[in-house]
């Protein structure tokens, strides 16, 4: 059987069409107001990110954007995000192949208001925990992908403080289902915090822990 070779340029735009797919889902879903997210996706020593400040629907696959993981742009003409620093963390300290950036609603209240995401559900047991809380910084700088990865230690997604939160995965479909569950749980724990007289029932680090293990085995085996 002759041996199959990679075509660099058929992944490469492939890949950006799953990323301009994602950012386009994020808005479609209420993540994401205007051009206030960012997503990214790393194939090799290749990180395709959307671009600065330009409305999702206007994308097109010219439009492809590509750092390398010093931050060199390889691909493209428009400028990355300016939240580049964030995503390059991420790959350079985790073996994530997608990154989800938003500024959700639920998540950035939730952000003003605890250190941590109480275990509201087992579903954080997914992520590796209860959601926690990066200190904020200036969005873009250095120290704020520094925070963020304080608070992304042993999870797979995070706050930000006055900000938003991040998320990753190892597709971009993984990454944004972990950006939905988060978005979800923090709406769960405020809805349920509003609640006159009453204080939300936690879970415990048991019971944490025990979803945890079951939920290794989640989903269908092929």
């Amino acid at each position: 059987m002759a041996e199959q070779r990679r075509d660099p340029e058929a992944e490469e735009s492939h890949l950006w069409e799953g990323v301009v797919a994602t950012a386009r889902r994020t808005v479609a879903d209420g993540l994401v107001v205007g051009t206030s997210g960012n997503v990214s996706a790393r194939v090799g020593d290749l990180v395709l990110v959307t671009p600065s400040g330009v409305p999702y629907d206007r994308l097109t696959p010219n439009d492809i954007t590509g750092v390398d993981l010093d931050g060199r742009q390889v691909l493209g003409t428009l400028v990355p995000t300016s939240e580049l620093p964030m995503h390059l963390a991420v790959y350079r300290t985790t073996d994530a192949r997608a990154v989800v950036h938003t500024h959700a609603v639920h998540a950035t209240a939730v952000s003003t208001l605890v250190t941590e995401l109480p275990p509201i559900h087992y579903m954080a047991a997914a992520m590796g925990g209860p959601a926690r809380v990066a200190p904020y910084a200036a969005y873009g700088t250095d120290e704020l992908a520094e925070n963020m990865l304080s608070a992304l230690a042993g999870r797979s997604g995070c706050l930000l403080r006055n900000h938003g939160m991040i998320t990753y995965g190892a597709t971009l479909d993984q990454a944004y289902d972990r950006t939905a569950q988060l978005e979800w749980m923090c709406r769960l724990w405020l809805t349920a915090s509003a609640a006159p007289g009453r204080a939300p029932s936690l879970l415990t680090e048991e019971q944490m822990e025990e979803a945890g293990a079951r939920l290794k085995g989640y989903g269908q085996r092929g």
